[in-house]
């Protein structure tokens, strides 16, 4: 963390740095790590979860003891027609089972006869239960098992998420490293090309050049002068970008300063950066994907939901059975002689109901089971495909700097021959031209490379380290 701290002050820094142009180096880790602590979207991932905290305990709550009290009273001109009194404490448990224990106290004139009780009131104690439908799963169990399912499955989405943002950071810290080192590049050769143009307009004035190398001269310089501001200012549009990523931890935006330069030194970095250093495509378990972990915790969720809807087509049978005795500060006094119970059966005839609902869920599952099936295929083609390109560039770099190389060669050999007084100006401008085209390609190529690296982090949810 202090590393951060580190960071925010160099941004901020206006005064000493700021004046006497004292660089800071900032490293794609420290950029990253930046990115993973402070930026917004992180945050909102993290709510993610806090959404599938927040169902779980929702659904645990269905599991709730409950205490209850129903309390009915009717006096008309000093006649009390009713007064009726029931407390219940309610135990829901999670099978299709639920203790009560209850108080009933009823008095009054025009009172229902089967409502009425002793003067102290009537205790109960008993139990229901759903033997059939509902027993072996229930709304209330499915709900519980589906909210940490979906628990789960936010945990991996969160990761997805937190990597896209990681991944499109990345993106813009490799093009704000590729604008630095393209006007870098231009302001080497402007050096070169003012050099050249002095020494010739000295020439000239001495008697040794025509007027027509100073002019030659003066246009490649200027044309370096044209191309080193269009670097600066791609620059400058890269460093902007890069601030959207940059805030700090009271959600406030950082803007990036002139002082702070990317790592030249990211190619040897940005595998360990990424944690792919020891990434393989043999090793690689596709199950321990993110996106086939989230996938999976789907079809859990909706097997769930099948298993729900079939048990609809068993027929409803309830039954409670409460024991009864007139006072209850005493568990002997509950006996088999006073009791109260109830059966409850029901089943539609045709089912069609419960039978559409059991396709449909069928339905989702196994929609979701081919995403699965397609997610798999998609992943493992799409690392494979990666890891194809970054061998290719590994490849395309070694022609490329061996081609940097020999363009080098012949300009130094032709400056040579300029300087002897045997070629023209015309002709090591020539040379210069083809190098600077080699080292943008390969800045292009590095850029590309980059990127690839990126695809891959992206592409296979790697975790970086925090």
């Amino acid at each position: 963390m202090k590393k951060y701290i580190v960071i925010v002050i160099l941004l901020f820094t206006k005064g000493y740095y700021a004046q006497d142009k004292v660089t800071s180096v900032m490293t794609l880790s420290e950029y990253l790590g930046y990115v993973k602590a402070y930026h917004p979207i992180v945050k909102q991932a993290n709510l993610v979860i806090n959404e599938g905290e927040a169902k779980l305990l929702k659904a645990r709550g269905a599991f709730d003891p409950k205490i209850q009290v129903d309390f009915n009273n009717k006096q008309f001109k000093d006649l009390e027609y009713f007064s009726k009194l029931n407390a219940a404490f309610k135990i829901p448990t999670y099978y299709g089972i639920e203790f009560k224990a209850n108080f009933e106290q009823n008095s009054g004139v025009f009172l229902n006869p089967e409502a009425n009780v002793p003067l102290d009131g009537l205790y109960g104690a008993g139990v229901s239960a759903s033997l059939l439908r509902g027993f072996l799963i229930n709304k209330r169990m499915a709900a519980l098992k589906q909210a940490k399912l979906f628990l789960n499955q936010r945990k991996e989405d969160r990761q997805i998420l937190v990597n896209e943002i990681l991944y499109n950071a990345s993106l813009a810290y490799f093009k704000w490293l590729r604008t630095y080192n393209e006007k870098t590049l231009f302001q080497n050769f402007l050096k070169n090309a003012e050099i050249r143009f002095e020494a010739t307009k000295r020439g000239f004035f001495e008697g040794d050049k025509p007027a027509i190398d100073t002019t030659e001269a003066g246009i490649t310089l200027n044309d370096r002068l044209l191309n080193l501001e269009k670097a600066r200012i791609k620059l400058i549009k890269s460093s902007l970008e890069l601030s959207n990523f940059l805030w700090l931890n009271d959600n406030t935006p950082v803007e990036l300063q002139d002082n702070i330069i990317p790592d030249t030194n990211t190619i040897n970095i940005v595998d360990t950066t990424f944690n792919i250093a020891l990434f393989n495509n043999q090793n690689f378990d596709i199950n321990n994907h993110p996106k086939i972990r989230s996938l999976q915790y789907k079809i859990e969720n909706l097997d769930v939901e099948r298993r729900l809807k079939r048990n609809t087509l068993l027929p409803i049978l309830d039954v409670q059975y409460n024991f009864l005795a007139p006072e209850g500060n005493q568990i002997n006094n509950f006996n088999t002689d006073s009791y109260k119970a109830g059966i409850k059966f029901k089943l539609p005839i045709f089912l069609r109901k419960e039978r559409g609902d059991l396709k449909l869920a069928k339905i989702k599952l196994n929609d979701t089971k081919f995403e699965n099936e397609v997610a798999r295929v998609s992943i493992s083609n799409k690392i494979d495909a990666i890891q194809q390109e970054l061998k290719s560039f590994t490849i395309q770099n070694d022609y490329l700097s061996k081609i940097v190389v020999d363009y080098g060669t012949l300009l130094r050999a032709e400056e040579r021959k300029f300087f002897l007084g045997e070629s023209s100006l015309f002709l090591v401008n020539s040379r210069e031209v083809k190098l600077i085209e080699s080292q943008i390609k390969a800045i292009d190529l590095e850029n590309s490379f980059f990127k690839t690296k990126a695809k891959l982090f992206k592409a296979a949810v790697i975790s970086i380290n925090e």
